[in-house]
């Protein structure tokens, strides 16, 4: 067995256009030797969000603390600690923090798409 572990201080800015306020880190992936999937922490400050765009892979979420919106092929509903999402492959999405507090989640991408699933903010 492999164990890592939820750090958000332990997390490195994302830098890509279209996003404010994310950091994230790779809590399982191919540095693990993750044959399939990755598993991403995501912290998204008060008023950030992640880039809005569309890829070929699906995500699924689980978020862990803060409040939010996501956005999914248009719809936006509500996100708030204990949620899951389904994020479909191919849906323009992004994920907003609307609350005061940092907004946690973290995302499972299967490896074999664009770039293994650890292109930061995907």
């Amino acid at each position: 067995m492999l164990k890592t572990r939820i750090d958000p201080t332990d997390t490195s800015p994302v830098a890509l256009d279209g996003v404010k306020g994310v950091s994230m880190r790779i809590l399982l992936g191919r540095e693990h030797g993750m044959p399939h999937f990755s598993m991403r922490h995501f912290v998204v400050a008060p008023g950030g969000h992640t880039p809005r765009h569309a890829h070929d892979y699906e995500h699924e979420v689980v978020v862990l603390s803060g409040s939010g919106e996501a956005e999914h092929d248009g719809e936006v509903a509500a996100i708030t600690a204990g949620d899951a999402l389904f994020v479909r492959a191919d849906a323009l999405h992004q994920f907003r923090n609307t609350g005061d507090q940092p907004l946690q989640f973290l995302c499972l991408v299967p490896r074999d798409r664009d770039g293994g699933g650890e292109v930061p903010g995907s």
